[in-house]
């Protein structure tokens, strides 16, 4: 297959450029007219542009923010709304689509339903992008008649999950910040700043109060060992992220993300309101219960908590019912539970999922708008400690010799 440059225009006049890959010159201007665009021009691509294109495809990220799929979804609800044919609909977004990986996705796309694949298994070919419960959905769209619906909803629950997303690591931000800056600081003060003012102590031949000795030995062991000790930390970094990849690793960082102070239950609750609008999304478009918590347990970003949602599904394919599985499970409030049994009772789980995902967002966003008058205090009480050590290990003495002098 040889790689082909084209320029052509689409039935409104629009100038289209892009490259497809074919036997010749015929195969590509038949393709393109098969897809309605009249080709202009249609040249084999040069030594010099093939290298441009391979550079632009590796610095190009392939990486699909939830941003792209959230606009994505929202185009494809307006298309299917107005009666677009989706084939014609996805070449009209693929475009003008900007990410280059996501618009190569869309362009393959369209070419699999040229061939006269669905929609859903079209997009299976690219897991990178569409994860599986977004591929379920989309069946459940495609046999139910009700696609124009899943796009809708589907954008809907992207939004609410970035924006949980989006309020934690806005809420860590602040802390992790000075916490790095105080790390920067003590490395900064042992190797350069303490050396100048043991230099200047031994100079007296007086002996130092315990504080000085202590900051001067810490000091001495960052100057002779700083080389030995960065390598121990990259070691250390890159064995822990290593361990965390593994299904074990990963599940003990769950469990302890979850117990971290301040932040741990913050992050529980936002992966519960996450579960529980995944569900209520996945039963309001009739997804069988026990693939949608199966579908809903690999949507979570924490194994751990993965691992009870599993067990949820387990109990309840042994017959158990909803509310006995998810109050074995311990995640969630007493409260929480009464709305589960009553949407049990009524027939309305998934209005009722909606609104303990509600409940829980809500929960989420006053805490993280508080987070910061509770951690504000912990920070001045480490920097006041920080200061309070210089201060002992490098002013007392200099108080000392000045007293001694004055005397």
């Amino acid at each position: 297959m040889t790689a082909f440059r084209f320029i052509g225009r689409d039935a409104d006049g629009t100038k289209i450029t892009g490259e497809l890959e074919g036997v010749s010159r015929e195969a590509i201007a038949t393709s393109l007219l098969n897809r309605g665009i009249i080709p202009i021009d249609i040249h084999q691509t040069t030594q010099g542009e093939a290298w441009t294109e391979t550079l632009e495809e590796a610095l190009a990220s392939k990486r699909v923010e939830t941003s792209d799929l959230i606009m994505f979804c929202r185009q494809m609800y307006t298309i299917t709304k107005a009666g677009i044919p989706i084939m014609k609909g996805i070449q009209g977004l693929a475009r003008a689509m900007k990410h280059r990986h996501f618009r190569r996705a869309l362009e393959d796309i369209v070419k699999r339903l040229e061939s006269g694949v669905e929609l859903s298994s079209a997009m299976r070919h690219h897991g990178d992008i569409f994860d599986s419960l977004f591929l379920s959905m989309i069946v459940v769209g495609e046999n139910s008649g009700r696609l124009e619906e899943v796009f809708d909803q589907l954008s809907f629950y992207l939004e609410r999950d970035l924006e949980t997303r989006k309020s934690v690591k806005s809420a860590l931000r602040y802390p992790s910040f000075v916490l790095i800056a105080l790390a920067v600081a003590m490395v900064v003060i042992n190797i350069w700043v303490i050396p100048a003012f043991a230099a200047m102590f031994t100079k007296f031949a007086a002996e130092l109060p315990l504080p000085t000795r202590i900051l001067v030995g810490v000091s001495d062991f960052f100057v002779a060992y700083w080389m030995y000790m960065l390598v121990v930390v990259i070691a250390v970094a890159v064995a822990a992220r290593q361990y965390l990849k593994t299904d074990e690793g990963a599940k003990k960082w769950g469990r302890l993300s979850l117990r971290l102070p301040i932040v741990g239950d913050i992050l529980e609750r936002a992966t519960i309101a996450r579960y529980c609008r995944a569900l209520a999304l996945m039963l309001q478009s009739g997804v069988p219960i026990v693939k949608a918590i199966d579908l809903c347990a690999q949507a979570i970003d924490n194994p751990y908590l993965a691992e009870k949602i599993q067990k949820i599904r387990s109990g309840i394919e042994r017959g158990d019912s909803l509310t006995r599985t998810h109050n074995a499970s311990g995640m969630f409030s007493p409260l929480v539970m009464q709305m589960i049994a009553v949407g049990e009772d009524s027939g309305q789980v998934d209005q009722l999922l909606a609104e303990v995902a509600g409940y829980y967002e809500r929960e989420v966003d006053y805490d993280l708008k508080k987070i910061g008058d509770r951690i504000e205090p912990l920070l001045i009480v480490v920097m006041a400690g920080f200061v309070l050590v210089l201060a002992l290990g490098i002013f007392l003495p200099m108080w000392e010799m000045y007293s001694v002098q004055k005397q």
